[in-house]
Formats: C-alpha cells, sequence, structure tokens
C-alpha cells in the first residue's frame, strides 16, 4: 500500500522499507512473527526482480497486550527521486482519459488469483460477510466500542464457497493487495510526460478523486462488473451503490489520468501483465466551479 501510494507521485524505484511489529504475546506466536518477515522479504525479492528496487532496512517487534489484542504491522517507506519526474494530481486537466486497472484477476508477477479485496473497507468487508458465532470464538478480533448488532452479521463461514467464485469466503478476504509497481514503472518510461495524474483509490475509493485538480468534473462511466466478493459484501450488509463506490475500489485500485492518444496504450501495457485495464471514463470542465463526481453502473447514477 505504501509503496502504491508513492507510485501516484512518480516513485519507482530505490525504495526503503522498514516495519514496525506492534503484538499481544499471548495471542500471537513467536511463528507469525517470521510468517509476516517472510512475506515481506518475499515481496522485496520479487518486486527487486521485476526492476522496483527495494531495500528491507529491519524494523522493531514490540509486546504491548495492553495496547493491541492480536497483531498491528505497521510500514514506513522512503525514496528520493529526481524533483521533475514529480506527477502533481493537482494538474489533472479537463478533456483527460481515466484509465482504471483492475484490482481482480492474476498478474503475470502473483502466485494465485487475487479476489480485488485490498485493504481499504476490510472491517467493513469482515463484519458484513462473516458470521456471529466467529464474535463468540474470537472477541479478540472487534472493538468493544462495537455493539453487538453491528459485529458479525453475516451468512457466512470462512470456508464457505462465495457466490459467484472459485474462492471460499476466506480465500477471498485473505487476498493480498495488489502492488501495481511493475506496470506503473513500465507505464511511466513510456509515458509520464503526457500523465497528469495517478489516483490510488485507497481511503473514499472511485471518490478519492474529488481532492485533486479544480473545477474539474470527473465522470466514471465505463466501470468493470462488481467482483464477486464486492457483491457479496453489497448484498449481505444492504449497503447502497452510493456508498459501495465510496468504501470500496469495487474492481479497479488504481487510475492513471492522462492525454487520450496514449490511453489505448495504458491499457496495453497493463495487459502485458495480464492485469485487465480499460478506459473507466473522462474529465470535463465542472460547472458548478467546484470538482465534482458523477459514477455511473448498472443503470445507476450517482453525483458527489
Amino acid at each position: 500500500m505504501n509503496i502504491d501510494d508513492m507510485l501516484c507521485v512518480g516513485v519507482t524505484d530505490g525504495f526503503l522499507l522498514s516495519n514496525t511489529i506492534g503484538r499481544n504475546g499471548q495471542r500471537v506466536s513467536g511463528d507469525v512473527l517470521k510468517s509476516i518477515i517472510r512475506g515481506y522479504r518475499n515481496f522485496a525479492e520479487k518486486m527487486t526482480s521485476l526492476g522496483v528496487n527495494i531495500r528491507l532496512c529491519g524494523g522493531e517487534t514490540a509486546d504491548v497486550g495492553d495496547l493491541v489484542k492480536s497483531i498491528m504491522v505497521d510500514s514506513t517507506v522512503y525514496a528520493r527521486f529526481p524533483r521533475d519526474h514529480m506527477i502533481d494530481c493537482n494538474t489533472i486537466q479537463p478533456e483527460q482519459a481515466i484509465v482504471g486497472l483492475a484490482s481482480f484477476g492474476k498478474a503475470t508477477y502473483e502466485d494465485h488469483e487475487n479476489s480485488g479485496i485490498a485493504s481499504n473497507g476490510f472491517t467493513v468487508a469482515r463484519h458484513a460477510l462473516l458470521h456471529s458465532s466467529y464474535a463468540e470464538k474470537h472477541p479478540e478480533t472487534f472493538s468493544e466500542t462495537l455493539t453487538l448488532d453491528q459485529v458479525y452479521r453475516g451468512p457466512y463461514h470462512l470456508s464457505d464457497a462465495l457466490p459467484n467464485s472459485n474462492f471460499t469466503v476466506a480465500e477471498a478476504l485473505l487476498s493480498p493487495t495488489r502492488s501495481y509497481a511493475p506496470i506503473i514503472k513500465e507505464i511511466l518510461e513510456k509515458h509520464r510526460k503526457n500523465i497528469s495524474g495517478i489516483i490510488h483509490c485507497t481511503g473514499g475509493a472511485l471518490t478519492k478523486c474529488l481532492h485533486f485538480g479544480e473545477n474539474i468534473h470527473y465522470i466514471k462511466n465505463n466501470l468493470f462488473e462488481k467482483p464477486a466478493v464486492f457483491q457479496a459484501i453489497q448484498e449481505s450488509a444492504h449497503i447502497s451503490d452510493r456508498d459501495m463506490w465510496k468504501i470500496f475500489n469495487c474492481g479497479h485500485r488504481m487510475e492513471i489520468y492522462c492525454d487520450k492518444k496514449i490511453a489505448d496504450d495504458i491499457v496495453a501495457i497493463s495487459k502485458t501483465f495480464n492485469v485487465d485495464a480499460k478506459i473507466i471514463g473522462e474529465t470535463k470542465a465542472s460547472v458548478t466551479g467546484k470538482n465534482e463526481l458523477t459514477v455511473e453502473q448498472y443503470g445507476v447514477s450517482k453525483q458527489y
């Protein structure tokens, strides 16, 4: 997540990464810590083999049972790069294409198919999908500030098949958050000067774009079909389309704002990594004097 946030300003190499782990030692064993650290190492090695150099700088593990019920893993990433390579999303202009890179599927550099879930909205996803029995078995997995009617109110157990997919519910929820670093690196090497913005659809999901540019009307009217995990979340928790588009990526997690003449080539580059991509919309000049967003799908249109 940190590295992909940095991709949005144009950094694609020379990352220094450190981590801090806080755990409850009564519940989380040393084997869990070893697995997490191994995951860091495997990810760094994989990205480095693809030309995205990540150097692990160590970290710190603390037993803080009074503060943490289970485990919390935080990362800090640092990099230096030429100032004139910086991409500033505030330069997004009207009459540009919006290219979305899919959050689902299996990239050439991934080991397994991805459900598309990523990290943002994960608390909502767990409580929307999982059965109330998990509240009784694992009270350490939710905040005591929540009332019981807010906790694990879904129909599914972890081993259940997720409808309309090849995943179990556990597999869908545990799909890793995809990194687009190798794809963005190749795109920027070829088209940096024709790209005005890259937005990582994390907090705010499809509405995150509203924080960037000036007097821009963002129109997203050619979205990917919602992956099965998002369909299940929406149906289980009766979440409106308006809220789904504010909480979850719903099929694409990276948006590239570019000159229309290069949009098709960006799509083609992404597909060489077996990550689906398409032009999901465009930008227009806003007539309201402020940024606005229109999202359209399945005959539903919402304004933000």
